[in-house]
């Protein structure tokens, strides 16, 4: 079993996941030149990035990253999109993403289950939580048929499923504090050492937090590869 891994930048990889996961992973680097497969593994993840999810001429891959995710929710490939990838994957799939009326959303903050995560495969039994985020984008509308699991005070949506195997998160569960720390650096960013230092206190909330969702993601990956 293999994971294809879709990586936009190198500020942005695959960070605690690649520990987490327990299973190899092949990581595709468009931004050095590297194409888009057609067809994704036994999973799919696709990680942030800087451009915003509309951005085409910034990033040149992104049309194909969403035609290669609307794919693997259709064949019900298990996807884990993590921020950009959310929004891409929002967008592959009907959805809308603007630029946020609320602002820059970054450090550690909090994001509370709805519902339907109490009984979703990844989410089930992560109650309100710390996550770390970096995002000015945001998912206003999400595609049709997708399950609503996880909302914040400044963007409502903040996770979702979309099908049976297709999961899109906001915020960040492979951000080490040093991963976090690299994208604070240079930025200009007011408070960013206090940021920085928020993220770094939360570190064990966030490991006990997502390693578990990582490893459920993971599950899911080989209980359908045995099918």
């Amino acid at each position: 079993m293999r994971i294809t891994v879709i990586e936009h930048e190198a500020e942005a990889g695959l960070g605690y996941l690649a520990g987490w996961l327990g299973l190899p992973c092949d990581v595709v680097r468009p931004y050095l030149g590297e194409e888009i497969p057609a067809r994704p593994a036994d999973g799919l993840i696709v990680l942030g990035g800087a451009a915003a999810a509309w951005e085409d001429e910034r990033s040149p891959w992104q049309p194909a990253t969403r035609d290669l995710l609307r794919l693997a929710v259709a064949e019900s490939v298990p996807t884990l999109a993590v921020c950009l990838g959310a929004q891409l994957l929002t967008m592959a799939c009907g959805g809308t993403v603007e630029r946020g009326a609320n602002g820059l959303e970054v450090g550690a903050c909090e994001v509370v289950p709805l519902p339907a995560a109490a009984s979703d495969p990844l989410l089930a039994g992560v109650g309100t939580a710390v996550a770390v985020q970096y995002h000015q984008d945001a998912m206003t509308r999400l595609p049709d048929g997708a399950v609503p699991l996880m909302t914040g005070s400044r963007y409502a949506n903040q996770a979702y499923r979309l099908g049976s195997a297709a999961w899109a998160v906001q915020f960040h569960p492979e951000a080490t504090p040093e991963i976090f720390a690299s994208w604070t650096a240079g930025s200009g960013l007011e408070g960013a050492s206090e940021l920085n230092a928020g993220v770094k206190a939360a570190e064990g909330a966030l490991v006990a937090t997502w390693r578990p969702v990582a490893q459920a993601f993971a599950a899911v990956i080989a209980a359908r590869a045995r099918t």
